[in-house]
């Protein structure tokens, strides 16, 4: 299983380029099959781009840092 504090300490490396557009987003769970679940907040909640901010964005620096992420998603 994925240790959540190394998970964070990566999404915080991300953060602050979403921060400087308005969004965010938080670790909500690192599931037992390696997805992490995220929720996106501020302007990346509903904006167009989040589903390739994502992808492209969160989960691509994720799998660089930590190669057992399998997939990383948005929860409400």
């Amino acid at each position: 299983m994925l240790d959540r504090a190394k998970v964070q300490e990566v999404l915080d490396k991300v953060r602050p380029s979403l921060q400087m557009d308005g969004g965010d987003c938080e670790l909500v769970n690192v599931r037992e099959d390696n997805v992490v679940e995220v929720r996106l907040t501020g302007a990346c909640k509903g904006c167009p781009m989040s589903t390739m901010t994502l992808k492209a964005g969160i989960e691509r620096v994720l799998k660089n840092e930590i190669p057992e992420v399998a997939e990383v998603v948005n929860v409400d």
